[in-house]
């Protein structure tokens, strides 16, 4: 038997029979995303997201086929269930979901109470097979082994596939279960032919059910402590409770990833706490997340907290929790349900500052809160028993300076003193596929502005009276931020002259065989940018000694979001730059019909590096939500520094400040032109006389969530207005 973590064990302790009837109406959403259906229903007893997938007749078939998943955020689990006609030609099953003919609604909750135990929750709902049709691969248990499947080499280890158990059913039905590594709970899915359609044989030699064509009602549930909720209200500020109803989709979308210890990063592959994703949503969406205990903003600080590493200070990446927790510890011969947590990232560190100072000093529910918020004891890992907030968040704020420092003494200021990626990891910061940084070890937007913007938020909290026992962190944490602010951009500048940018913008659009237009006259002198990292595989070909990726990209935006600098001539030229890349169309710059690409390699010179930031990659000239509310959030702030007490000078250059406008709002005609693909995760296109957005799973076997957290941050971030010339 195996030991429950102390965090279930109390809950199971805990655990009464809940109430059957729960005081408020349920919620539903219905986002359909061709070739996927999504369907989310939440109510006080539990939260389930289901997507169909029913393919094209344009799908790509090798990627894409038939499916039935769900994910519940309760202990990051769900299930799968893939298909094939039984005549074995692809296309021509292509299931939908129906209605229920009592309810009328597509979803309803399974709610089950056990005396002594979690109750039974899930979903049941009714599938129809236009075809015959076989279930060929169930996957039952951890959201994070079904995204493994999915995106991975398609192979399952058999200690999870062995624990399915298949059963035939007096009404003609079948059920597949699988008990979860804990020996606790487990994951039941049903199916029950409806009007007249065939039995549900199982093939024992397959493990295969046989469906014929027809309806089939399913009933989709498991037992596991269930999270508390943050209603829409209750995720909200007060100020800001008119968006339920002028915004119902992103409101409801930002409760069902909302919960009192946690936010969560998307739905359905990132159910669950990514430190990263849930920090740069609180900062982004500040103006509108409820404040206080058991407010959002809490919810996102504190869960950082309790995922530090003590041993080091690293914030926790991605937290593994419920049943892939329990495999993951058999797998080094430990027998608990304890999580754990990943901490390969570099950027995530930088985050924790900004989103403390943000809160406990900038706002006076903060500062209320603060000394009763940092004297609570952490919980959730282990290893962190018998800490405080307070302790945990100093632990980190001293590796911080400690990594720091080298690059702001006298003469640090070196490639080698830069921030680097872990030594044995291939990523280590948001563009995180294998190909996103170009083979790059030291990435622009950790160096160029999450270092100095947290140093200045280390100082910032020191003035405030954090962290008593180093007060010297006060002046020395902004003495390390300006020689960050000011000394980095010049080791990720990419300067291509006119003549050889025309060349390579043909050249790129020619050998990579894009049907786009090259856009060539858009280039009146030389172009200018940021690579997205240092020490990568290709050198710009106008500077073969350059250790910069070739690649330019939207990471301006976090300089333009976090820092408001003071070098004015280095602020003027980067603004400018910026302005450009908006301004100018794909491939010469990186806005589209679709959006700004978060990737430009046209100036690389080479093919082959260039195809591993396509249309097709995760990373590549593809469009990702949060980067143009960030984009936009950024350069607001920029614009809106013309009216402080300390102008800046771009201000007060007609041309660039005109520019900067411009951009802005060329920004923002593109933002309100995809207003249907703002909240979900990264979207891609196609070309047919213009650019056509059109989902990243149509194209890879990577899908986009079809709601990310980071990508509801147009709730907070609007077009303002600015005046015309500087």
């Amino acid at each position: 038997m195996l030991r429950p973590s102390r965090f279930l064990a109390a809950l199971f302790a805990a655990v009464s029979v809940a109430q059957d009837t729960c005081n408020e109406p349920a919620s539903r959403l219905y986002l359909p995303d061709p070739p996927y259906d999504n369907y989310i229903y939440f109510d006080c007893h539990s939260s389930s997201h289901v997507i169909l997938t029913s393919p094209m007749s344009n799908s790509n078939f090798s990627i894409l086929g038939p499916r039935l998943l769900m994910a519940w955020p309760a202990g990051n689990s769900g299930l799968a269930a893939y298909f094939e006609p039984t005549d074995g030609v692809n296309g021509t099953l292509t299931p939908r979901l129906e209605n229920s003919t009592s309810t009328g609604e597509i979803l309803n909750p399974i709610y089950e109470p056990i005396e002594g135990s979690d109750p039974r929750v899930g979903v049941s709902g009714s599938v129809n097979f236009n075809v015959p049709a076989n279930l060929t691969i169930p996957i039952l248990g951890s959201i994070r082994t079904i995204r493994d499947f999915a995106e991975g080499s398609s192979i399952l280890d058999p200690g999870v596939q062995g624990g399915l158990r298949f059963s035939q059913s007096d009404d003609n039905g079948a059920t597949v279960n699988r008990t979860w590594f804990d020996n606790i709970t487990t994951t039941v899915l049903t199916f029950t032919p409806f009007d007249g359609a065939q039995p549900v044989i199982i093939d024992s030699n397959s493990n295969h059910l046989l469906f014929g064509a027809g309806t089939y009602r399913f009933n989709a549930s498991f037992n596991y402590p269930h999270l508390e909720q943050l209603n829409q209200t209750e995720a909200l500020n007060p100020q800001s409770a008119d968006l339920i109803q002028q915004q119902p989709d992103q409101t409801t979308s930002l409760s069902f990833l909302s919960y009192e210890d946690k936010l969560l990063a998307g739905t359905w592959r990132f159910l669950t706490y990514f430190g990263r994703d849930s920090m740069i949503s609180m900062l982004l969406m500040q103006p509108v997340l409820s404040e206080g205990e058991n407010g959002a903003i809490e919810a996102v600080i504190s869960a950082v907290l309790e995922r530090i590493n003590r041993a080091d200070g690293t914030v926790c990446h991605e937290e593994v929790i419920g049943d892939y927790a329990t495999y993951l510890n058999l797998k080094e011969n430990i027998t608990s349900t304890e999580p754990r947590c990943d901490y390969k990232m570099v950027d995530t560190d930088y985050l924790l500052p900004i989103a403390m100072q943000n809160y406990f000093v900038d706002t006076s529910t903060g500062q209320q809160r603060s000394d009763e918020f940092f004297n609570t004891t952490a919980t959730f890992l282990v290893e962190n028993d018998g800490l405080t907030y307070g302790t945990l968040a100093e632990i980190t704020i001293s590796k911080i300076m400690n990594a720091t420092s080298a690059f702001a003494s006298p003469g640090g200021q070196t490639i080698q003193n830069l921030i680097h990626l872990r030594a044995s990891e291939p990523v280590g910061e948001w563009r995180d596929s294998n190909n996103g940084l170009g083979g790059g070890r030291i990435p622009y937007d950790v160096n160029a502005a999450l270092v100095p913007a947290g140093l200045r938020a280390i100082a910032a909290l020191s003035r405030a009276g954090f962290f008593a026992n180093r007060p010297e962190w006060n002046e020395t944490a902004d003495r390390y931020a300006q020689v960050w602010e000011d000394s980095t951009l010049q080791f990720f500048e990419v300067v291509v002259p006119q003549s050889e940018a025309v060349s390579l913008v043909e050249s790129y659009v020619a050998d990579g065989s894009l049907s786009v237009p090259t856009n060539t006259d858009n280039i009146t002198g030389d172009m200018t940018y940021y690579g997205v990292a240092l020490d990568g595989n290709v050198p710009p070909p106008s500077n073969a000694s350059s250790p910069v990726v070739p690649v330019m990209n939207t990471d301006d935006c976090f300089r333009h979001f976090f820092l408001n600098t003071t070098n004015q001539a280095q602020l003027s030229a980067f603004l400018n730059q910026t302005a450009d890349h908006i301004l100018n169309p794909f491939p010469v710059g990186l806005a589209s019909d679709v959006g700004l690409f978060v990737a430009n390699p046209a100036y690389a010179g080479n093919a082959s590096f260039a195809a591993n930031f396509s249309r097709g990659a995760y990373h590549g000239t593809v469009v990702w939500g949060w980067q143009l509310a960030m984009m936009g959030a950024g350069l607001g702030r920029q614009l809106g520094r013309c009216s402080s007490s300390n102008v800046p000078d771009f201000c007060n250059d007609t041309p660039l400040y005109n520019k900067v406008l411009s951009s802005y709002n060329r920004l923002w005609d593109l933002v309100e032109n995809n207003e249907a693909q703002l909240s979900s995760e990264v979207w891609s296109w196609n070309y047919d006389n213009g650019y056509q957005a059109t989902p990243l799973g149509s194209i890879i076997a990577t899908e986009s969530n079809i709601r990310q957290l980071w990508s509801l941050t147009f709730l907070a971030v609007r077009r303002e207005k600015f005046g015309g010339s500087g």
